[in-house]
Order: structure tokens, then C-alpha cells, then sequence
């Protein structure tokens, strides 16, 4: 049989169980206390580590120490830490109260194979955050949502910011209509697929395309109807909807468990944006681009990162000019964002405030208001590196482009 860590907070208990069933406990440990330089040290000469996969203990550094001391993870689950450990890969997939025997037969069995990777015709959801401060979020998801959108591209817009709405005030719509809420609670019946969602969105059409936009709550008290499982389950109906959902989510990550004090299945305030970006398939992280917004961004990586696990997170900072940070704004940005947060690729978006100032006077996008602005041309650069196949771009484009500055290389080095 094999050699096991176990790190749970009823570790002894599991521990003494797992020995009557005939498996090997080297040490006993609490998840919180399993760092990833302590895991390195725990897990040499051990074939499995047997951990409840809260989210402070499951973690990407902890998955590499894994993986380096060849050691296969067991997740024990409750609740959202399931997805979590579907986010690393990892499987199967235990309850917490999992007994020793069920424990020591998935040890005994070959390591699971990885999961399927999705059909590249399943569409993908693009969940756009940033920290509290107004960075930029809505107005860059309204500016990706309308880039994917070229070229034919089926593309949604969603408002799933269960504190502050905004994309249909941007955008000039009515939020009396069905909007996001009416499709969690279609998802929750079962009965929301392409169609319905045909049905009660808001075509939008911009530049070269059409984005097909459902707006968010109307009322800030409206916000538990934005539950985790129909949030979930109504952007897992998006992936056949759209080749790209665009998701617009709040800046708060707390679980909100003080709030709802015992009621454990009760709503949670921030459970929309929490969802949204567990089942996104990249998170894309905005920043201002001033020593405040850097380092309420900074703060709240760390707390993004526990929740996405190992998702892809593209970072845009927004908002740039010089005379917040001085002459080398982007440098210095990069240079922080590196040593703080070991982010090293960072797109980098202008500060455009007649354009942007023209886009919401029209509740239009700036590509469509100001499509000469350096603006949309950087989001452009940015979609076509991070998030979409490469664009096709007319000559006039092509010219345009080669004779403004570029906003992002490799690296995040600005070039001429």
C-alpha cells in the first residue's frame, strides 16, 4: 500500500483509520499549516498527500510541490472546494467526510487520467474583475466584448456585479427587461439554452458585429436572485450560446459567511462574482494605473488567485498616463507588479478622457465613438494577444497601427 501525508483538520483521526485499512501514514498535518515550503519537506519519498482542499490549502504553490516530489493529491471536498480542485485537475473527487476505505481504494487504484479538455466549438467565458476603486471594468468588458465581436463572432456581454450594475446605463439600455437575473432563474429551472437566451437579450450592434447583452439587476436589493448554482448554471448554458462570454463581475471576493451567521445555504452577497470567475476560463484583472489602484490591486491578487486556482489571468492596467506614477508610468507599474505579485506580462491600456467622456455622452462603445483612439486600438492588440485567435485587420488598420507605439511586447516591454 502506500505512503501517505494527511492534511485534514480531523488528521488524526483519518490517520489512525487509513493505518487499520493498510495504508502507510508518515505525517499528520493541518491544511493551514501546509505551506508549500513545508509540503517540499513533508512529501519526499511519499506517493500521495490526502488533503482537505480548503482554499488556503489548496493552492497553485502547493500543487508544483506536488508535482516536483511526485506525490498525487486526494481532495477531500466541501461545497466549492470540489470546483476548485477541478480547476487543478485533480480528481477523483472526495467528500470531506470520505471514509479510510474509500480513501485507501482510490490509493490503491492508477492515478486518474487528466479531464477531457473542452471541444474547441464550447464557447468561453471571460470573467472581467478588478479591485474596488473603479478601474475600468466596465468599460473595458464592453470594449473586449465589442473586439471579440468582429469579424462575425457570436459574442454575449453579461452583468453578473451584484453590488454596482452598470453595462446597461453604459450602453443606453433598459434594465427593466429580463436581463441576467432571468436567466439564472431559467438555468435554475432547466430550461435556459440558445434560444432563450436569444430571447431575452439586448442586440447590441457595434463596429463590425453585434454583441448580445444581458444586463444586470435594476435594484441592489435584487441581489440574491444572482445565486451561486444559477449563476453557474446559466453561464455553463452561455458556453453553447456564444464563441465568448463576456463577464462583467463585482470587486468583492469575501464568502460573506459572517453575514448569513448559521444559515450556511443561505444567499451570499458577493456569490455572483465568485462564481463567474470559477468558471471562467481566464480572468481578465484590471488595474488603474495610479499608486492607489496599484496597490488595492496588489491586495486583492493574492485573494483572486485563491479563488480562480490555476486559472489564466490576463492583466490589463488601465488608466495610463504620466502624471500619476511620472515619466515611466508602464516601467514602474511593471517593475511593482513584478516584485509584489510575480506578474510580469501586463498589457497596458491610455487614459483617453474626451473618448471615453464622447462613449458614455452616446452609451456607445469607443470603438464605435472614437475608433482613431489609442484606446480601443490597445484592446484590440489585446484580444488578438490574449484572448482571441489573430484578428484580420484591413490595410488602412495595418497602417494605422505601425504608426502608433505599441502597447505590449513580450514581457511587457514597451517597444517603438
Amino acid at each position: 500500500m502506500p505512503t501517505v501525508v494527511v492534511a485534514a483538520s480531523h488528521a488524526a483521526q483519518l490517520a489512525d483509520d487509513l493505518i487499520r485499512a493498510g495504508v502507510t501514514v508518515r505525517a499528520t498535518v493541518a491544511p493551514e499549516q501546509l505551506a508549500a515550503g513545508a509540503a517540499a519537506g513533508l512529501l519526499t519519498g511519499v506517493d500521495a498527500l490526502v488533503l482537505e482542499a480548503t482554499a488556503r490549502a489548496l493552492t497553485p504553490e502547493l500543487v508544483q510541490a506536488c508535482d516536483r516530489a511526485g506525490a498525487r493529491i486526494v481532495p477531500l471536498c466541501a461545497g466549492d472546494d470540489a470546483r476548485r480542485a477541478a480547476a487543478f485537475g485533480l480528481g477523483p473527487v472526495l467528500p470531506a467526510d470520505a471514509d479510510a476505505w474509500t480513501i485507501a481504494e482510490i490509493l490503491a487504484a492508477p492515478a486518474a487520467a487528466p479531464a477531457p479538455v473542452a471541444p474547441a466549438t464550447a464557447g468561453q467565458i471571460i470573467t472581467v474583475w478588478g479591485p474596488h476603486g473603479a478601474p475600468g471594468r466596465s468599460t473595458l468588458a464592453i470594449e473586449i466584448a465589442s473586439e471579440l465581436s468582429r469579424g462575425g463572432r457570436r459574442v454575449g456581454l453579461l452583468d453578473a456585479d451584484s453590488h454596482a450594475p452598470s453595462l446597461a446605463l453604459l450602453l443606453g439600455l433598459a434594465d427593466e427587461g429580463p436581463g441576467f437575473a432571468a436567466a439564472c432563474r431559467q438555468a435554475e429551472r432547466g430550461v435556459l439554452d440558445a434560444a432563450e437566451l436569444d430571447r431575452i437579450s439586448t442586440p447590441v450592434p457595434v463596429r463590425d458585429g453585434t454583441v448580445a447583452v444581458l444586463p444586470g439587476i435594476n435594484r441592489p436589493g435584487r441581489w440574491p436572485e444572482l445565486g451561486e448554482r444559477r449563476v453557474s448554471a446559466a453561464l455553463g448554458a452561455c458556453r453553447d450560446w456564444a464563441e465568448y462570454t463576456v463577464v462583467d463581475a463585482a470587486a468583492a471576493l469575501e464568502s460573506d459567511e459572517e453575514i448569513v451567521s448559521d444559515l450556511t445555504d443561505g444567499p451570499r452577497r458577493n456569490a455572483a462574482a465568485l462564481a463567474a470567475l470559477r468558471a471562467a476560463d481566464r480572468i481578465v484583472a484590471v488595474l488603474s494605473a495610479d499608486p492607489v489602484g496599484v496597490a488595492r490591486f496588489l491586495r486583492g491578487y493574492g485573494e483572486l488567485r485563491a479563488v480562480v486556482g490555476a486559472t489564466p489571468i490576463a492583466v490589463i492596467a488601465n488608466k495610463v498616463r504620466p502624471g500619476a506614477l511620472g515619466i515611466d508610468a508602464r516601467g514602474q507599474i511593471r517593475r511593482t507588479l513584478e516584485r509584489f505579485a510575480g506578474i510580469r506580462d501586463v498589457w497596458f491600456v491610455p487614459l483617453d478622457v474626451r473618448g471615453v467622456d464622447a462613449a458614455l455622452l452616446a452609451a456607445r462603445p469607443m470603438a464605435d465613438i472614437a475608433p482613431k483612439s489609442a484606446l480601443p486600438l490597445a484592446v484590440r492588440r489585446f484580444a488578438a494577444d490574449a484572448i482571441a485567435p489573430p484578428l484580420v485587420f484591413t490595410r488602412a488598420e495595418q497602417r494605422k497601427m505601425r504608426t502608433r507605439p505599441r502597447v505590449r511586447v513580450a514581457q511587457g516591454v514597451t517597444a517603438p
